[in-house]
């Protein structure tokens, strides 16, 4: 048995965690830059408010239902999904948890006996809510996309179902997949549900039905034929655990203005290579090559990427070292910028990438890259127990106004000791 632990609107839920005020009332939060609306509560959906929208044309409307209106907040969210993802942990193990996003993942079910399930389902719900605050739908079935569809039906009909779902029997999961269109089948993009469509199959149902000598044929081989199986209830998408290392590590970032400074676009790659650079060391890697890309204004985001636009270089040895790797990222801005070009992205591309421990040393830099080495280990120490940028490079900027805007953001009350909740 595979299960799917879901938050319920998680953006919103982990913002009404230090605000109760905010419970049974319209939550939204925004995108970056505050550009759309990515997460709403129960009661903006039922005002219409539509997902993905951008938030100027909908202020108006936002304002009218006195709904609240919050920035991104990833730091807030990336530790409460953490809590969650530990309180999981805690109850099944932590080999049978797999994190599949920031506010969802699958579990291992297959050692606990089926009569147990349902006390289960409710033990999962009963300890993530008390221990995090978060509410979460629980959906269990005999596959991961049977379960994706049990947890639906719970978000669906959130009182009715108590937020849990199982389908255990054949006859309780063929009638929810008689429900199921095939455009809301986990794992099945538009342009594959209009290729199902096309050929009469509109229903998971009739999907599951169809033999796996015909998915092979129609629907890319054995993808396709997993897919029937899992809808049969025979598992073949097993759990995966996290991907540990990385074959190329990015950051890229939407400026909170439009930059034309030489200088700025600088302190911006200096700071996007800085947290590269963090990562690459968090999995004991070290890279052989850059490239830097910046995506003007006026592109859209395939154009961005025109050769025009990115520079990338060999370095002489792989690395993990911040300073060595911001000397040629900067160098490769110089390479792309152009005077007078308004500039609205930027991004770090590291790859090539080897263990650390197996890098050759090298006889004539003598104590200085142990030394080196060391200081990268201090400076990530502070900077992960005290909060982000608590030491930082001077090339990375002070001022950066050129910075993401999150003019709604709520304080880090869990990642940042001056943002701490006061309680009166």
């Amino acid at each position: 048995m595979k299960a799917i632990v879901d938050c319920n609107s998680f953006y919103c839920s982990c913002e009404r965690l230090f605000r109760p005020e905010l419970n049974n009332r319209p939550v939204v939060v925004l995108s970056n830059n505050d550009g759309c609306i990515i997460s709403r509560s129960d009661e903006a959906k039922a005002l219409g408010i539509g997902m993905g929208g951008p938030f100027f044309m909908a202020r108006h409307q936002l304002e009218k239902n006195n709904i609240s209106v919050f920035s991104s907040n990833y730091h807030l969210y990336g530790d409460i999904s953490m809590r969650v993802m530990d309180s999981l942990r805690s109850i099944v193990g932590e080999k049978n948890v797999e994190v599949y996003s920031v506010d969802e993942a699958f579990l291992g079910l297959d050692e606990i006996d089926p009569h147990e399930l349902p006390g289960l389902a409710h033990r999962l719900k009963e300890t993530v809510e008390t221990w995090t605050g978060i509410p979460v739908s629980v959906g269990i079935a005999p596959s991961k996309t049977l379960a994706k569809i049990a947890n639906n039906i719970a978000k669906k009909d959130k009182q009715g179902t108590g937020c849990i779902h199982l389908l255990l029997t054949d006859p309780s999961f063929h009638q929810a997949l008689k429900k199921t269109r095939v455009d809301a089948i986990w794992g099945v993009g538009r342009s594959f549900a209009n290729k199902l469509i096309d050929l009469g199959i509109t229903s998971a149902w009739e999907l599951s039905q169809m033999p796996e000598e015909w998915a092979c044929r129609n629907l890319g081989g054995v993808v396709g034929q997993r897919l029937i199986l899992e809808l049969k209830g025979k598992p073949s998408i097993s759990l995966k655990k996290e991907l540990e290392i990385k074959k190329m590590i990015t950051t890229t970032r939407m400026f909170g203005r439009q930059v034309t400074e030489l200088s700025e676009l600088k302190e911006a790659v200096a700071t996007y290579t800085t947290l590269a650079a963090e990562k690459l060391r968090r999995q004991n890697s070290a890279a052989s090559q850059i490239q830097v890309f910046l995506v003007s204004r006026e592109e859209d985001h395939l154009a961005g990427y025109h050769p025009d636009n990115h520079q990338s270089t060999n370095l002489p040895a792989a690395t993990s070292l911040t300073h060595e790797l911001i000397r040629p990222a900067i160098r490769l801005v110089d390479q792309i910028f152009k005077s007078g070009q308004a500039y609205k992205k930027a991004g770090v591309l590291l790859s090539g990438l080897v263990p650390d421990g197996s890098i050759q040393g090298n006889f004539f830099s003598g104590p200085s890259q142990a030394r080196d080495r060391r200081l990268m280990s201090a400076v990530d120490n502070l900077n992960y127990s005290m909060r982000s940028e608590m030491v930082k490079f001077s090339a990375t900027g002070i001022k950066k106004d050129w910075k993401m805007r999150q003019e709604l953001r709520s304080p880090r009350h869990t990642t940042r000791w001056e943002e701490l909740k006061e309680v009166s």
